[in-house]
């Protein structure tokens, strides 16, 4: 028997519970919350019901339609979508501890995903781009032109996400067995799902460069024995951030998206920016580039990261080759000819 009484915040709590013991970033953590807290305040604008003494018994079909129709009133489909999965978990989870005796979801609307090709940058924007951020003569107050070059070509040449360049650490990145100056970097990808993608010499160079120009402005930061004259890739512990702020500390989302939305804006490519795209368009970047050369849509998954090859054939349904090889076939690599010199 059900127990339809239940507090919903009661349920979300014990979910929240399961969840954490399969491991879950706080990041995840956070946009579950947020799902909850949107559609629990839906209901409670429906119903009449303060969220606090929400009961499980508001989860039926003709209430949860009503919330979603209320919450996708001023939100992007993308964000709908999320949050239709959250909810299609929590509801998943709450039959097993017979507090539904069903799970309303599929009952419930949700957006299509877009069919549209996603946006990437063209060659000579990327050359722009690689230009323009990598300019020592920028004078801007919170420039760091190693620095921020390093988190553009990181991107472009590994496709990774916003929230996995962030929580990149020094440990994630590896040296290639039988292959000098080449590295494998682990990315911490959604639903606590690893991946490992190989960076060639070129970017292991301009990683190099801005380490250095890090324990310059940091002294005090990494391994507090390490030679001035030491390797940079040895400045620093393995838990170090590889990626860090004007604080030294590890460095946010929001100063990587402000980072680069100044730096479009500095190399004239704003009329090809997507808007709200970001970092993520240099994602997209990585992956139109490597489909137009015939990588497949196996590999690219892989390299991607994505849980469905339906999002990864938006970009390509070509065959192709292993991954290494397809990251390393990225022409990107072919501008970075003359890595910067280190300070």
């Amino acid at each position: 028997m059900t127990d339809r009484t239940a507090p919903l915040d009661v349920a979300f709590d014990n979910f929240m519970t399961w969840r954490k013991a399969g491991t879950m970033s706080p990041h995840t953590a956070e946009a579950y919350r947020h799902d909850f807290t949107g559609i629990a305040e839906a209901l409670t604008a429906d119903t009449g019901t303060p969220v606090e003494t929400l009961t499980v018994d508001v989860l039926d079909k003709n209430h949860l339609r009503q919330a979603f129709a209320r919450f996708a009133e001023n939100r992007a489909p993308a964000t709908v979508r999320r949050c239709w999965s959250t909810w299609n978990t929590m509801c998943s989870f709450w039959c097993t501890e017979d507090l539904l005796e069903a799970n309303p979801m599929p009952t419930v609307l949700r957006p299509a995903m877009s069919k549209r090709q996603p946006s990437a940058f063209d060659p000579d924007a990327v050359a722009r781009l690689i230009a323009a951020v990598g300019d020592p003569q920028d004078t801007h107050t919170r420039a760091w032109p190693e620095r921020d070059l390093a988190i553009v070509l990181t991107t472009l040449l590994t496709g990774c996400r916003l929230s996995e360049l962030v929580e990149l650490d020094m440990r994630d990145l590896r040296a290639v067995e039988d292959d000098a100056g080449a590295k494998a970097v682990r990315l911490h990808g959604k639903g606590e799902k690893d991946r490992t993608v190989t960076i060639e010499v070129g970017l292991v160079e301009v990683l190099g460069h801005y380490l250095s120009s890090r324990a310059i402005r940091f002294p005090h930061t990494g391994r507090v024995r390490a030679r001035a004259d030491a390797d940079p890739w040895a400045r620093f512990r393995a838990t170090d951030p590889l990626f860090v702020g004007p604080d030294g500390e590890r460095i946010t989302r929001s100063l990587v998206q402000y980072r680069i939305k100044r730096a479009y804006t500095r190399a004239g490519i704003d009329d090809q920016k997507v808007r709200g795209a970001l970092v993520h368009q240099l994602r997209h970047t990585f992956a139109t580039t490597l489909a137009n050369r015939g990588v497949s849509v196996y590999e690219l998954r892989q390299l991607l990261g994505h849980s469905s090859i339906q999002t990864t054939s938006r970009y390509t349904a070509a065959a192709g080759q292993d991954t290494r090889e397809a990251a390393k076939a990225n022409p990107v690599y072919r501008m970075l000819d003359r890595p910067p010199s280190t300070p």
